[in-house]
């Protein structure tokens, strides 16, 4: 509303007043353009213009002469400060710029035609001034600038909006989501100050991050003024949760458990317990895009202790206290079985005997449940065999008359799908009379008062403290004194003995006494003088090399001792190798390429050196080897076409033989007889012990290996050829006068080693030869063989 204060008459304000009527109101904003329009056109189309002025209040503060061509048609008055422009297009109109409040006043457009009347036009107005900007103050008059609070969750809330200035006066809105929430309406009481006031007695979770906007507006010609604030809050979590795994947590395996928590600002703290002791936790929890879910993962290897007991994970609220909720899982543990073995509570382990019967309990925990259990003896896995008196079950193990060689280490296995348990083994002992290690007779060659060690070894359990040894010769059975023997704790006894004549040998027996009573077949040894071993015989090499030779023969008689064999390797007058070892095989290095060789077979022990065994070997040729495998690579790289050509001639070449074949069969073979030889000349035709075992080379050096049955010695004379058949006679009986003639006639024997079926008959020939010796004869039988290898035409070899 303009106001116009009156001065001077009384009746001259009235007549403004009155002028004021018929004038047309205008508003413009302090700072803003004001447009005052004024119409110019003639009525009369071919009338001029000639002038325009502007009054203010009656006052002349504007002309425009238009008649004036130059800049100076335009007048203003000082008061405007060159804020003010007539604008003729394109509609006639004063405008003022950077309207003050002073710009505030009735104004009159006066313009005068050429021909036409004056005409007038009256406007009053209106100037606008803006309030400032609303500012916000929370209810300790803080004023909040973007976010108020943070406030606690249930608690009320207090925001006032102060609007200063403006004129007229403004309103005052809130606003929450484009919806005013509270208005205060304009009120002309002579103050400065709006001020309107936003109450929340309790601040629920939907308030949480509400922006409300306060706005302050006095004109439609420009948007209102506001200010936005955030509201914040502390808000509890709502709930907490571990989150469920696909797999089952098991012992001894690092896992990852995740525990949630939901609606906590700021996001919660998630503690992870068990049992009410903390769990460290490496990785640092994660947060969702909005901040409203909380993860926190646990790598975690969890112990078998930790079976059954709790797993605790806890939410709590960085500001807020009693806030704290917690979600609790109890573990359920897989496992690989625990297992335990255990024997018959009713048996005592240190007292089964052979023939009772003993049972064992498999003891067994496991999550899962087990699927399976095995029982092992001794490493071996057992089955159940009722037959046998073997009565297996998955928890219970039961073995009816029980023997020795079920005794040791038991151990039952059980399996679930972690794994397989192993129980620790349990040592069953079974307790047995003892019996000999060494079920064979065995032979103990004694010089006349020379001490022999002769030692009895017997299986028992307990191991026996007791020995009885007896002779038995052509005197009787005597019991020897316990000063001549010695006994260990690992069940042998060692016993010195020393012949002083022919009377002392015979048969020795060896009996021991444990806990489960006397050994009811005794242990026994055929003492025997001893003599000078046989050599070895039927040796062949294995394996054949351009340096190397891997030899075997078959042992002779040792004569009762220790014995050495012994290999030498002669290149004409040379000595290659001398190899010796306690078994009659032997591995020959750096023999040389392409070379001839003669090997001598020999045994020694304490009584002395054997004969000898020869045999005649070629270490293969480098160059050989090298030819060979060039053959065999051309070989490979044959056409397809010299194997056809290759088929052809190998089908003329079968055809051709199977036609002599066939003619053969027409005539009847041969019959040869077989010449004998005498045992005289069957030891001529041995070479002397002291004479070198090198021979010159045969026509035909090449050494072809008979059968493992063959003891062969060649013979250096080349008699006739003899028929393709061998034939077999029994040479003069021999006989001896004193144990060293016995020694004589053994050494030049081959010695070929008895079955087990035989072991009984070869000791009782040994004990006749024993009394022969006593009566001053010995009676040997010899079997000679005589042979042809065909490649060998002209050597005669003698087998024994």
């Amino acid at each position: 509303m303009l106001g116009i204060q009156c001065k001077g008459l009384r009746q001259g304000c009235w007549s403004v007043r009155a002028e004021s009527l018929d004038a047309v109101n205008l508003s413009a904003v302090a700072g803003g353009d004001a447009t005052l329009p004024c119409d110019t056109r003639s009525p009369q189309p071919p009338d001029a213009l000639l002038l325009v002025v502007w009054y203010k209040d009656d006052v002349p503060i504007y002309s425009y002469d238009s008649r004036e061509k130059s800049p100076s048609a335009h007048w203003a008055d000082d008061s405007l400060g060159g804020r003010a422009r007539w604008h003729a297009a394109p509609h006639a109109a004063l405008r003022i710029r950077d309207v003050l409040p002073t710009d505030r006043a009735l104004y009159r457009c006066r313009v005068d035609f050429k021909v036409s009347p004056t005409r007038n036009y009256k406007f009053i107005l209106h100037v606008i001034e803006l309030p400032e900007k609303p500012k916000i103050f929370d209810a300790r008059e803080k004023e909040v600038v973007g976010v108020a609070g943070p406030y606690i969750e249930d608690t009320s809330l207090k925001l006032t909006c102060v609007v200063s200035g403006g004129k007229p006066m403004p309103r005052v809105r809130w606003w929450r989501d484009d919806k005013v929430i509270a208005t205060l309406a304009a009120a002309e009481d002579g103050s400065r100050l709006s001020l309107l006031e936003l109450k929340i007695p309790k601040l629920k979770r939907e308030y949480f991050e509400a922006v409300y906007t306060c706005t302050a507006d006095n004109t439609a010609l420009v948007p209102p003024l506001r200010t936005n604030v955030q509201i914040q809050l502390y808000l509890r979590p709502l709930f907490v949760e571990i989150l469920a795994r696909e797999q089952p947590l098991s012992v001894g395996q690092e896992a990852e458990l995740a525990c949630r928590a939901v609606g906590a600002r700021p996001p919660a703290i998630i503690t992870w317990w068990l049992d009410d002791k903390p769990i460290a936790v490496t990785e640092p929890q994660k947060n969702s895009d909005d901040f409203n879910e909380t993860v926190s993962f646990l790598r975690w290897t969890p112990r078998m202790e930790h079976d059954g007991r709790v797993l605790t994970c806890r939410a709590s609220h960085v500001k807020l206290e009693h806030t704290t909720i917690e979600t609790t899982m109890s573990l359920n543990l897989h496992y690989v079985p625990i297992v335990v073995l255990q024997l018959g509570s009713k048996l005592n382990p240190n007292d089964i005997e052979e023939g009772d019967d003993v049972y064992f309990e498999c003891v067994v925990r496991a999550n899962p449940p087990a699927y399976k259990v095995v029982w092992e003896h001794n490493g071996q896995v057992m089955t159940h065999n009722q037959r046998a008196g073997v009565i297996a079950g998955s928890a219970h193990l039961a073995l009816q008359g029980v023997s020795r060689e079920q005794a040791g280490r038991y151990v039952c296995t059980a399996s679930n799908v972690e794994g397989d348990g192993r129980s620790p083994p349990v040592n069953l002992l079974v307790i047995y009379k003892p019996v000999c290690k060494n079920t064979e007779v065995s032979i103990v060659g004694a010089a006349v008062n020379e001490a022999a060690k002769v030692t009895c070894e017997v299986d028992a359990f307990p191991p026996p403290k007791n020995f009885q040894w007896t002779l038995n010769n052509t005197i009787g059975t005597v019991e020897l004194e316990a000063g001549k023997f010695t006994v260990d704790g690992a069940g042998r006894s060692v016993l010195s003995y020393t012949p002083s004549g022919d009377t002392d040998y015979g048969s020795l027996a060896c009996r021991a006494t444990n806990l489960a009573g006397q050994q009811i077949e005794p242990c026994r040894y055929t003492l025997l003088p001893a003599v000078k071993p046989d050599p070895p015989s039927n040796c062949s090499s294995l394996n054949l090399t351009d340096d190397s030779a891997e030899l075997r023969c078959v042992a002779g008689y040792d004569g009762g001792l220790q014995t050495t064999y012994v290999v030498e390797a002669w290149e004409t007058e040379a000595l290659v190798a001398n190899v010796s070892a306690t078994a009659p095989v032997w591995k020959l290095h750096g023999l040389g390429s392409g070379k001839a060789l003669t090997l001598v077979f020999y045994a020694n022990n304490a009584r002395g050196r054997s004969e000898i065994t020869t045999l005649r070997v070629h270490t293969l040729s480098r160059l050989a080897l090298q030819t060979e495998a060039n053959t065999r690579s051309n070989r490979v790289d044959s056409s397809w076409a010299l194997g056809i050509v290759a088929g052809i001639v190998g089908t003329l070449i079968a055809v051709t033989i199977i036609a002599l074949v066939a003619k053969r069969k027409h005539h009847r073979p041969l019959q040869y007889e077989a010449p004998t030889q005498t045992a005289k000349a069957y030891k001529g035709s041995i070479q002397p012990v002291n004479h070198s075992p090198i021979q010159p080379d045969d026509k035909n050096p090449d050494v072809v290996p008979l059968g493992k049955d063959f003891n062969c010695t060649r013979d250096e004379e080349r008699p006739p050829e003899p028929p393709p058949y061998g034939a077999v006679v029994s040479p003069p009986v021999g006989s001896s006068k004193s144990t060293h003639s016995l020694h004589d006639v053994r050494s030049n024997t081959p010695h070929t080693p008895n079955t087990p079926a035989s072991d009984i008959q070869s000791i009782g020939t040994l004990a006749e030869d024993r009394r022969s010796v006593t009566s001053g004869t010995l009676s040997r039988r010899r079997e000679v063989v005589t042979t042809r290898t065909p490649l060998l035409a002209n050597a005669r070899e003698s087998c024994v």
